[in-house]
């Protein structure tokens, strides 16, 4: 672990140099230890693959003591609770060729059944190892090395919302209309971010994500659109 300047009221605590399960779980424990060590002068934590950027109050607070504190709460870390128990969160999505319009050439490429991607991918379990690029977008690994698929040399300027997509051996959801260079499969009735919500996203960096299977029908039931 080590933990750096990240400008005048930031930190950033690093805790690995890898992408897995372990790395996040670790993530995940600093932040519960940290939010609890600072208190009233924490302002936001933004945990990531790797990392933590910790935001505090500037008038409450300064760098030398926040630094003092997170110190403190990580020598606990490896005898204390490892946080709060991560939250499964099932993701429905209806898989077709209308809805994800790359399946067809993924399984073709993978020289795999539509039907063998499609139970491959809802058979995985997925940690959320961080929430960038849009608000609610999702970064899920690791996908099944028998579907995961390099990026789009030419991405979409419009990929829809909720459309459910694999980048490597990474899978997410499109929280909004937006332009993407990854494998579309299918899509997702359920909103990803919704401003008006509280919380406002389904998932946090941590959960672990299935998605389940779902028929047309039941898509459009539960308010999904295809456009």
């Amino acid at each position: 672990m080590t933990l750096h300047s990240a400008g005048e009221n930031a930190l950033i605590l690093y805790l690995g140099d890898e992408t897995s399960a372990e790395v996040s779980a670790r993530v995940q424990a600093a932040a519960t230890a940290i939010e609890s060590a600072l208190g009233a002068e924490l302002v936001d934590l933004v945990p990531s693959y790797a990392s933590l950027l910790i935001i505090y109050d500037a008038f409450l607070t300064d760098h030398l003591h926040v630094r003092a504190k997170v110190h403190k709460a990580l020598a606990n870390l490896e005898t204390t609770e490892s946080g709060a128990e991560a939250s499964t969160v099932v993701l429905p999505v209806y898989y077709a060729p209308e809805s994800g319009e790359d399946l067809e050439a993924l399984a073709d490429r993978a020289k795999l059944s539509v039907d063998d991607v499609i139970q491959i991918h809802s058979q995985m379990e997925y940690r959320v190892y961080a929430i960038g690029f849009a608000p609610g977008f999702a970064y899920l690994g690791e996908v099944d090395p028998r579907i995961a698929a390099p990026r789009l040399t030419t991405p979409r300027t419009k990929v829809p919302r909720g459309a459910v997509a694999i980048a490597d051996r990474q899978t997410a959801v499109y929280p909004a209309v937006s332009p993407g260079g990854w494998n579309l499969i299918g899509r997702c009735p359920i909103r990803m971010f919704n401003p008006q919500s509280n919380p406002t996203m389904p998932v946090s960096v941590g959960d672990r994500v299935r998605f389940e299977p779902i028929d047309r029908q039941r898509f459009f039931d539960l308010g999904g659109e295809l456009s």
